[in-house]
């Protein structure tokens, strides 16, 4: 399907996940605004590419998705907003009675409190544009939990909540909302943390994937950044209108054990 004239703004875009994510939505027409707490020419450089490769317009806007005032600012400032993915996060693995305060805050604005300012200065976007799409990517972790990562779960279960909340109160309009619950994801950080699981386990590439990382993945296989924004760009297509409220695993078979 085709995007053109639609304009998605993707947070945590500068990188991972969200790149991905943005790639896609460009690959489908959708002009694009990237996004991170960075202002540094390789960031504005990717926008640079991705309007070259593909043809659309591309931007990139600095903003702290720890700060509501600057992820208001960044909806206002891109000026419209018909796609938005709500991508930024941290992670910080600890015990919970061990588990540092100013990360549970920082995790908390980041990964939950953002998609809720975001969402609130797009949606009369959308409104006046007479369309609009909210995708969340959540986690496998805002279905199911993990010992350690407290902080992390309760956002993502918090933004699968807010994914519904939002459905329901635009329920009656063009736009839906919706969240992505991805498994373990072959990003450039967890490709970088390989090597160093090799040497830990004294394992080959190929067995530490299978029987550690991917050891809670029935698949066995990465997702890959191109399925989420596939099934990003699917999301916002006519076949999906009435798509909205739910969440769709892509987790190689996680969340059904």
């Amino acid at each position: 399907m085709s995007l053109k004239g639609k304009t998605a703004i993707i947070t945590g875009s500068n990188s991972g996940i969200g790149l991905g994510v943005a790639r896609e939505l460009a690959r489908a027409g959708a002009d694009v605004v990237l996004n991170s707490f960075t202002d540094r020419d390789e960031d504005h450089a990717l926008a640079a590419e991705i309007a070259k490769e593909f043809g659309v317009t591309a931007r990139y806007i600095k903003a702290d998705m720890s700060k509501g005032a600057e992820c208001r600012a960044l909806i206002e400032q891109a000026g419209r907003c018909d796609i938005l993915v709500n991508n930024a996060g941290i992670q910080h693995v600890a015990p919970v009675d061990e588990f540092p305060a100013e990360k549970w805050d920082a995790i908390i604005a980041i990964n939950l409190s953002s998609a809720f300012h975001t969402t609130a200065a797009a949606l009369p976007m959308m409104r006046k544009a007479g369309w609009g799409r909210v995708v969340n990517i959540a986690s496998a972790h805002g279905l199911t939990a993990s010992p350690f990562k407290s902080a992390y779960i309760a956002a993502k279960h918090g933004v699968v909540g807010l994914s519904k909340t939002v459905a329901l109160e635009t329920a009656e309009e063009p736009i839906t909302c919706n969240a992505i619950c991805p498994g373990y994801v072959l990003t450039p950080l967890v490709e970088a943390q390989i090597p160093d699981q090799m040497k830990v386990h004294d394992m080959d590439r190929d067995t530490v994937i299978r029987e550690v990382m991917l050891t809670r993945q029935p698949s066995k296989e990465f997702a890959t950044v191109e399925q989420l924004g596939g099934t990003t760009v699917f999301l916002c297509s006519d076949a999906a209108a009435q798509i909205t409220g739910t969440t769709i695993s892509v987790d190689g078979g996680w969340t059904a054990l």
